[in-house]
């Protein structure tokens, strides 16, 4: 067994109120106090040389760490001096030379290769464009002995590049505009009508609107409510059955819904019974205004040949001359009943196509003309047809309103000009 530890006999002194008293502690008790001597944070610590010091109280302890702080302190500085004072060594930097020269060799024998390879590629195309076939021989001979040559084709004109500061073109909206009239043009033509009338014909027909075409200009209306009210008319006759004597109750009706439309200052229901020969009454007048509308279900807004003609007019180039022209035949073709089996949009254009025929534009039919119209030449033959046998009878025909209409110099008497009997003979 280990031996036991003797604790010397301490001498600790007690402050009491009678001064210092000294006690002594007992050998032989065998109780080990050494750890009393941690109680005040006092902790004697041995010397370099073996001698005991003070105790370390809070404020003393403070004072030591403090020291040891600046000791430290004082040598990191002393270490940042002497590092300051070694003389910095530069180390040689080695570059190596780039392989300009060698990549640049390299470039040229690549595009060299890539510029003989195009050179032999470029010569055999060449040389196999050199022997044409005999198909392309014939075909090219047969063109030259007809006189047809390979011509570019030519480019379409901007319409709407001189309107494009002037905001009632709408040049923005224009070929949506007439892209949906396309669309609609069929929903609202009418159908035809004339075997399902009884006591109707296509000369009564013809005969209303010679009439309605002599108050249209008697009233001064505008284009747009002469075409509408064709429309109405025949769509009205074509749902319903009408007795002949209310037929041109129909027309004066019609008439009143299209002004009322159209016109800025439409005509009274007066003005309507008084050029009519007081053949009808107020009330019938607007009795009638009111079936059209039930029955049309107040649908009134549709693609006349009207919208399209000024359209199709500024795409063949705006000439007075071409203009009138192009109202003439198509007031003719209001008359003629066969007319509605074609569409608004083909009567406008054929009617364009008709008048460059007469008046010897050429070419005829343009690029232009065919890209904002969408027909081409032969798909307006058979209308056109129709149209310059309407414009052969007009000088003899029994109904001259529009035929006189036109055959005055306002109108450029374009009534006059001979119809363009190539057309004709044309298939």
């Amino acid at each position: 067994m280990a031996s036991r530890v003797v604790i010397p006999q301490l001498h600790h002194r007690v402050e009491g109120k009678g001064g210092i008293k000294q006690k002594d502690v007992a050998e032989g008790k065998g109780r080990n106090r050494k750890a009393l001597n941690d109680i005040g944070n006092l902790v004697t610590i041995p010397d370099v040389e073996g001698k005991v010091q003070r105790p370390i109280t809070r404020s003393f302890g403070a004072k030591l760490l403090a020291n040891a702080q600046e000791k430290q302190a004082a040598q990191g500085v002393a270490r940042k001096a002497v590092a300051v004072a070694k003389p910095q060594v530069k180390k040689p930097v080695l570059t190596k030379p780039k392989p300009v020269e060698v990549i640049e060799e390299v470039k040229q024998e690549r595009q060299e290769k890539v510029v003989s390879q195009n050179e032999k590629s470029g010569a055999s195309k060449k040389n196999k464009k050199k022997a044409p076939t005999m198909t392309a021989l014939l075909t090219a001979r047969s063109k030259a002995a007809c006189g047809l040559s390979n011509k570019p084709k030519e480019a379409v004109v901007d319409i709407d590049a001189s309107d494009v500061n002037n905001e009632l073109a709408v040049v923005e909206y224009v070929e949506d505009i007439y892209m949906f009239y396309k669309l609609a043009e069929n929903e609202c033509r009418p159908r035809d009508y004339m075997n399902s009338q009884p006591e109707i014909n296509e000369k009564m027909r013809a005969i209303l609107v010679d009439w309605l075409i002599e108050v249209h200009k008697r009233f001064d209306l505008m284009p747009e409510t002469l075409y509408l009210t064709i429309n109405l008319v025949d769509r009205f006759l074509s749902l319903q059955a009408v007795p002949r004597r209310e037929l041109q109750l129909v027309g004066l009706g019609a008439m009143l819904i299209a002004c009322k439309y159209e016109e800025i200052w439409a005509p009274e229901v007066n003005d309507f019974v008084a050029i009519s020969d007081k053949a009808y009454s107020n009330d019938q007048v607007l009795k009638m205004e009111k079936a059209i509308l039930g029955k049309l279900e107040w649908y009134i807004t549709v693609p006349t040949p009207c919208v399209f003609l000024s359209r199709y007019i500024k795409a063949s180039g705006h000439d007075n001359e071409m203009e009138n022209l192009v109202n003439f035949l198509a007031e003719l073709a209001l008359m003629h009943y066969g007319c509605i089996s074609f569409c608004p949009s083909m009567v406008a254009a054929s009617a364009v196509y008709v008048a460059r025929h007469t008046l010897f534009k050429t070419p005829v039919w343009t690029e232009t003309l065919e890209s904002h119209t969408g027909f081409s030449e032969s798909q307006l033959i058979e209308c056109a047809k129709m149209l310059v046998n309407l414009q052969s009878v007009a000088p003899g025909h029994k109904l001259q309103t529009v035929y006189k209409k036109y055959s005055k110099p306002e109108k450029c008497a374009v009534a006059l000009c001979s119809p363009p009997k190539s057309l004709l003979a044309s298939t």
